[in-house]
């Protein structure tokens, strides 16, 4: 493992990305990617009386679902890194309580998947673990409460808002193994240009997407067409639209090479989402749902992965302060 460039690690010994899993809500269910998601959820209170419990329960049956799969019990796994949009990560507190797992909570909003992904892999990559379990994930109606409004309040939405998801995606990451290698990271840098809007998440995010995208080409002195794609988390389509024009003037063309989580989880016609999909659980269960198996597949061979987070907060909005991005790449390959 050694840093190359300003910000990007390359792994001598991979870590492999052994097993993964994914679960939605009806939504999602819904949507264009439906056949590939592991378990969906008729009901999005999961038979809880609450939303916030809601999602921990998500988090509780994903990462079972995880160890079930993969053959693992909770005193193989050495750590967890997880982490959500709810107040305090609360939601991946209860999540993983029971599983009695030495626990990293994480908070990198929309980019969460990215920034457990990177801290799992520098684990297993520094010799520190030879197993660890990385994810997380978001619920649409714990979200709107806290950031927005609460559904009952039945506001507009803007046309360049987007919903966010009901899903959650958790990895094993192993040393050694069958499966994709992770075999670069790019952690990101907050990048703030003044954006405000809280309906208009793309906008915030993309300048970040596009420094980390740059930044990692740059390092490993690769180019856009040496990935099969690279794969935004949370941009939606207003943000995938800007992320390509400042792409553009840095003299990078990713059209037709990147797209995004939040564009390739609902039917934006057909589902009414507007600007398309957002939060923790998007690129987290694209990922773990459908970009995995495109991987294991061979359909996809080399893949930088750049789940994006807008680290704001209602009292930060309330202030009047402007939206903070960050973007974290996963370079991910399937040998």
């Amino acid at each position: 493992m050694g840093r190359v460039g300003k910000q990007t690690i390359v792994f001598k010994n991979p870590p492999v990305i052994s097993c993964a899993y994914s679960s939605v809500g009806p939504k999602e269910a819904a949507g264009p990617l439906s056949t590939y998601f592991d378990h969906s959820y008729e009901d999005e209170l999961l038979g809880q009386d609450t939303w916030e419990k809601a999602e921990s329960k998500l988090i509780e049956n994903t990462i079972q679902g995880l160890l079930t799969r993969s053959g693992k019990n909770p005193t193989d796994i050495e750590f967890i890194f997880a982490g959500d949009l709810e107040n305090q990560i609360v939601a991946s507190t209860f999540g993983v309580s029971s599983f009695n797992i030495p626990y990293f909570g994480l908070y990198g909003a929309c980019s969460t998947m990215g920034e457990s992904l990177c801290l799992a892999s520098m684990a297993i990559g520094g010799g520190m673990a030879q197993t660890v379990i990385a994810g997380t994930s978001s619920h649409y109606c714990a979200a709107e409460k806290q950031f927005r409004y609460p559904l009952e309040y039945a506001g507009q939405r803007t046309l360049t808002q987007q919903w966010t998801v009901t899903g959650s995606g958790y990895v094993l990451v192993t040393h050694g193994g069958k499966g994709p290698q992770v075999e670069a990271i790019t952690p990101g840098k907050i990048v703030d240009l003044g954006i405000s809007d809280t309906f208009n998440m793309g906008a915030a995010m993309a300048p970040a997407a596009i420094d980390t995208i740059v930044t990692h080409l740059e390092d490993t002195g690769r180019r856009p067409c040496d990935f099969d794609a690279i794969i935004t988390g949370d941009l939606g389509n207003c943000g995938v639209d800007i992320a390509i024009t400042l792409a553009h003037k840095l003299g990078y063309d990713l059209k037709g090479i990147l797209n995004d989580c939040g564009k390739m989880i609902f039917d934006n016609e057909k589902q009414d989402t507007h600007s398309g999909g957002s939060g923790c659980g998007c690129s987290a269960s694209v990922f773990t749902g459908y970009l995995y198996k495109q991987l294991l597949e061979g359909k996809l061979k080399r893949i930088l992965l750049v789940p994006t987070g807008a680290l704001m907060s209602p009292t930060s909005g309330f202030q009047g302060n402007t939206i903070p991005g960050i973007a974290h790449a996963v370079s991910i390959v399937m040998k």
